[in-house]
């Protein structure tokens, strides 16, 4: 079994951060992208930021310049600082893993419960 366990949202003014965390754990054997989604009410589930073993990350056009994507391999953990938040911000932001299991002989996506980020004054 795979999980991701997200932590670090909460509620924060606008102009304010917030630093979520993700960490894999489970039968991994290795994994190749890892990322964030968010989901707004009413609306599709969008890609974030995503980040491949030991490059730069690749952000949506919205977040570009504010949130920082980083990765540590070994802890397999995926980190997004999100600076100048804004209210539509505001969304269940989801760890997201393309990752091999021992026995499998592919990559799957798995998916964290998601943790909810909102931007208000």
């Amino acid at each position: 079994q795979v999980q991701l366990v997200e932590s670090g949202g909460g509620l924060v003014q606008p102009g304010g951060s917030l630093r979520l965390s993700c960490a894999a754990s489970g039968n991994i054997l290795s994994i190749n992208t890892m990322g964030w989604y968010r989901q707004a009410p009413g609306k599709q589930r969008e890609l974030v930021a995503v980040v491949s073993d030991g490059r730069m990350g690749n952000y949506a056009d919205s977040v570009k310049g504010r949130f920082t994507i980083s990765r540590d391999v070994a802890k397999k953990t995926v980190s997004l600082q999100m600076n100048s938040l804004k209210p539509e911000d505001t969304a269940v932001y989801y760890c997201n893993a393309d990752l091999r299991t021992y026995g499998s002989y592919g990559y799957n996506n798995y998916w964290g419960q998601g943790t909810q980020v909102t931007v208000s004054s």
